[in-house]
């Protein structure tokens, strides 16, 4: 009996060190793969769409990849051959699935792919490559025109959201692209960012030889010729279409560099559509290409090994030799560089399909991911692009939108303890930063006690611009008599558009004050409207939104630095000009010798109380409808000495232009000089705004000239949010008291004993 206690305890013993060995292995192997991941944006938004659900298969599939790296971990401690077997088992699951379809070496179907797809599952243990914390992050585009210049904002955007590195941007722009850009980039004040732009019109004449079908024309080829573009010293860097949004930090593709082999200078993904196998059509005769060739929408270029190979003769060469059969490239530099490939396969480093998912019509970018974690790079590059055919194009349109409305002020992170890098001052170079010492200074003097402290901030306050937001054409006079209409609005004032453009037939210059929603918005009521769409000489400025007030003063001053005429008529949105004062103004030019003479010309203002009305043709009807009183002299009601010194007794009956005097609070709409001085921006929202404009021009001896046969009209509007400040905030009307004060004093100072008289003027206006 003792004896078979004593067995039975025994194998108790046994039982239980049996259990708690594994346990204890479990336990160590779970301590030294265990990571804290970060949520994606990926993730959120997929987690945002599934609701719970989506969390539950979140967690589980968390726990699916913990469990597999902790089993490929023992897998290479284990001495047992046979280990492979079950490793082959464990890819038939989702975690060996999404390490298959990661990689266009793996997810071409090729068996070599796949062999060496499994040499990189059992190396799973070795430290992979990092990028420092501090190093700075190449990326090359090539952008030209309108469309692409607000393209490029959203992979940008993109890029910024997941960085964690320096980045320093080499652009290759058209004059267009690099007005906006470097508008753009100058104002968007990101840290950590360096913006290099080259003349795309200098590199012309290096691929203009070559014919192309492609809809990007000479611009889609310029990617052959970084090598001599770039830098000297410039040794590696990541190349980007316009069309891509990363989902991932930039780094993680960089890092990639460090796996390139032997002679590999390229790092390309497959190409995922059948293109250049030839059997899309009949009679279908593409370049010659490696397979399936690749896809030059993402490019890894090593560039010191590729100038060292002679590239540009390489590249040079063989399209020289295809071009004698082929006459044209259709796909611009892919074509070539998937010749040079197909030529010398030892220079390109394949890279997983991931970091280039492809959403044209009919390609196999499905293959490329199982979830939504799989996604680092996606590439819009069909001419539908957003309308493409694939069955999860809403899942990548709804990522897209994102960036797209995502608010860029946002990105203005500090990358803290990363020294900043010299500006070396070139004139095509731009250093980025998040404020300027002698602006921090300024800001650093101002007391934050003070009750107008927020009126005094926005004045320094420095608002990302997007200037030609959309396409632009504007050809000069020959008669130098050109007058630019300049005004600007929100989004509540967007139905006005369309009217003023049906009464003025000459360039316009607008700032609209948006957020990045909304200036998505108004892009798709543009493109909407038939009336809009047909005039190609409407500037639309965007000056994102940021702060508490309407910058009114700083648009008009954005819409004014846009002017491409001689001569500009300073409106507003609510106003539409009389039939013919295009012409009427150019013709006063002429006859007011306004080339020699400092004259601001005053157009009489008018309003009406009624939402329709019949817009008087002649000077004639509009004092009939001012008689029956359809029309009244602007603000004659609550604010009568803004519009007082233009004199609408003598105005009636004149016949001729008229010289009036200025007055205290005198605020005409006139046309003026492009030279002009700009609007003064400490004044911010409802007050004193053109007032203060006006005296400027009275300092500086400008004649203010009534035009007899010219007028204006003022739309009805719901009150604007700032004018109702005004009127109910106490604090509001004290503040705008004090600046008027203070703006008078800088006024006499600058201006000596003649502007002694703007010191009298009534601070109770």
């Amino acid at each position: 009996m003792l004896g078979m206690c004593r067995g039975r305890r025994k194998f108790l013993a046994a039982s239980v060190a049996l259990l708690f060995i594994p346990a204890l292995t479990w336990i160590y192997l779970s301590s030294e793969n265990f990571t804290v991941k970060p949520l994606s944006l990926l993730e959120l938004q997929s987690s945002a769409l599934s609701g719970a659900a989506g969390e539950h298969q979140a967690l589980d599939l968390r726990s699916r990849d913990t469990e597999d790296r902790k089993h490929d971990q023992r897998r290479e401690i284990s001495p047992t051959p046979h280990v492979s077997t079950h490793s082959s088992h464990h890819s038939n699951g989702r975690h060996g699935n999404r390490l298959h379809t990661h990689s266009t070496e793996e997810g071409t179907g090729d068996s070599e792919a796949k062999k060496r797809n499994v040499a990189s599952n059992s190396s799973d243990c070795v430290r992979q490559p990092v990028v420092n914390k501090c190093e700075t992050i190449h990326i090359a585009i090539v952008c030209a025109g309108y469309n692409a210049s607000r393209d490029v904002v959203t992979l940008v955007k993109s890029v910024l959201f997941h960085r964690r590195n320096p980045l320093h941007f080499h652009i290759i722009t058209d004059s267009i692209a690099h007005k906006i850009l470097s508008d753009l980039f100058h104002t968007w004040m990101v840290p950590a960012i360096h913006v290099n732009f080259y003349d795309a019109d200098e590199l012309k004449s290096e691929v203009s030889w070559i014919p192309n079908k492609h809809y990007s024309g000479i611009h889609g080829l310029m990617k052959l010729v970084l090598t001599k573009t770039l830098p000297s010293d410039l040794q590696k860097v990541i190349v980007l279409d316009t069309d891509i949004t990363f989902a991932t930090d930039i780094a993680e593709l960089w890092v990639v560099f460090h796996k390139f082999k032997g002679q590999q200078v390229l790092g390309l993904v497959e190409n995922q559509s059948d293109w250049y196998l030839g059997n899309l059509w009949k009679n279908h005769r593409p370049w010659p290409a490696l397979g399936r060739g690749f896809n030059t929408g993402v490019i890894l270029l090593l560039l010191d090994r590729l100038r060292k190979l002679k590239w540009e003769q390489m590249w040079r060469l063989t399209a020289e030799r295809e071009l004698m059969s082929m006459l044209s490239t259709s796909l611009a530099d892919q074509d070539i560089f998937n010749a040079v490939i197909k030529q010398n396969p030892f220079l390109v480093h394949q890279l997983p399909c991931f970091w280039n998912v492809q959403l044209s019509d009919h390609t196999r970018s499905e293959k490329c991911y199982k979830d939504v974690s799989d996604l680092k790079v996606i590439h819009w590059n069909s001419p539908k692009k957003l309308h493409v055919k694939n069955k999860h194009v809403e899942f990548f349109r709804n990522l897209y939108l994102t960036f797209l409305e995502y608010d860029g002020n946002l990105l203005r992170r500090e990358l803290f303890g990363c020294p900043s890098e010299t500006d070396h001052n070139s004139e095509n170079r731009m250093t980025v930063s998040s404020i300027s010492p002698q602006l921090q200074k300024t800001l650093s003097e101002l007391d934050e006690d003070d009750p107008c402290y927020e009126f005094r901030r926005e004045r320094f306050t420095v608002h990302r611009t997007h200037v030609y937001f959309l396409h632009y054409e504007y050809e000069p006079s020959a008669d130098n008599t050109d007058v630019t209409l300049v005004a600007q609005l929100s989004m509540d004032r967007l139905q006005m558009l369309e009217a003023i453009c049906k009464h003025w037939e000459g360039p316009i210059s607008l700032a609209l004050y948006l957020s990045d929603a909304e200036a998505q918005q108004f892009l798709r009521y543009a493109q909407g409207s038939e009336v809009l769409m047909s005039r190609s000489n409407v500037g639309y400025h965007i000056v994102y939104k940021e702060g508490q007030f309407y910058p009114v003063n700083l648009l008009r001053n954005v819409a004014m630095g846009q002017v491409n005429t001689p001569y500009m008529f300073l409106s507003d949105i609510d106003f539409l000009p009389m039939y013919g004062l295009y012409e009427y103004l150019r013709k006063s030019v002429v006859q007011l010798d306004m080339a020699n003479n400092k004259k601001a010309l005053v157009v009489p203002a008018f309003e009406t109380l009624r939402y329709r009305l019949s817009y008087p043709k002649s000077k004639a009807e509009l004092l009939t409808q001012l008689d029956m009183g359809t029309l009244f002299t602007f603000r004659y009601h609550v604010w009568t000495k803004g519009h007082a010194p233009t004199d609408f007794a003598k105005w009636r009956t004149a016949t001729t232009a008229y010289r009036v005097q200025w007055e205290p609070d005198f605020e005409p709409y006139v046309m003026v000089r492009r030279e002009s001085p700009e609007y003064d921006r400490r004044f911010v929202g409802f007050g004193w705004n053109k007032v203060a404009h006006i005296m400027e021009l009275d300092a500086q001896e400008y004649e203010f000239v009534v035009l007899p046969n010219a007028y204006m009209i003022h739309m009805p509007h719901a009150p604007s949010f700032d004018i109702t400040k005004f009127r109910s905030n106490k604090q509001y009307r004290v503040c705008l008291k004090t600046l008027k004060e203070e703006f008078q004093q800088n006024m006499s100072r600058r201006y000596g004993f003649a502007a002694l008289k703007y010191m009298t003027v009534d601070n109770n206006s």
